[in-house]
């Protein structure tokens, strides 16, 4: 019997997601503020537009990373979900009400401004060493790169994991989209571009 690239990046996903799971919370807690102490080596000009994402489960808490870029100049959104095939990047006022966006994540209500992220702080359930990813299996980062792609715009896509994320290889599909650099517990990792 033939495993597909979907049943085995399906298969891939819930290892890795099982090893996240089983992290030290208070470890977990320690790595996201190891990684918020490297929003230099990311490097960003004042006023660039940066999404982030609001943690759900046991992902890497980014919101420290977040608030260490703000510090630095840059403006922040946060993921909303449209419907169940769409996602854009609303502003993140400090003070603004968050909403529940599903999936136990939270956004800002659409009274708020949508951007076009120059830097994406991408979540994954799993990647490798070229800077493939498998995310949670719903497309919404990959149609929403797409649709900026679409604008005539590239931002840079870093993703955000622990080192036990990282598996030998994820299968290669046309929809996928490589990441530029991966932001672990380790230190920031770059890609060389796809050929």
């Amino acid at each position: 019997m033939t495993t597909t690239p979907r049943d085995h990046k399906k298969s891939l996903r819930l290892r890795a997601l099982a090893r996240r799971d089983a992290l030290d919370p208070v470890w977990r807690v320690e790595a996201s503020l190891d990684m918020a102490d490297r929003a230099d080596d990311i490097g960003i000009q004042p006023g660039t537009i940066v999404s982030g994402f609001w943690p759900m489960r046991s992902e890497v808490d980014v919101r420290p990373l977040m608030f260490a870029l703000r510090e630095r100049g840059a403006r922040l959104c946060l993921p909303a979900i449209l419907d169940r095939t769409t996602i854009v990047f609303r502003d993140l006022v400090r003070g603004a009400d968050l909403v529940d966006m599903g999936f136990g994540t939270a956004g800002p209500g659409g009274e708020a401004q949508v951007l076009d992220p120059a830097i994406m702080l991408v979540p994954l359930a799993a990647f490798d060493g070229r800077g493939h990813r498998i995310g949670y299996g719903a497309g919404y980062y990959d149609r929403a790169i797409d649709a900026l792609h679409a604008k005539g715009m590239t931002p840079r896509l870093i993703g955000i994991a622990y080192d036990c994320q990282e598996v030998p290889e994820v299968p290669n599909e046309d929809h996928d989209v490589q990441l530029d650099e991966i932001l672990t517990e380790s230190g920031l990792r770059r890609f060389p571009p796809a050929l």
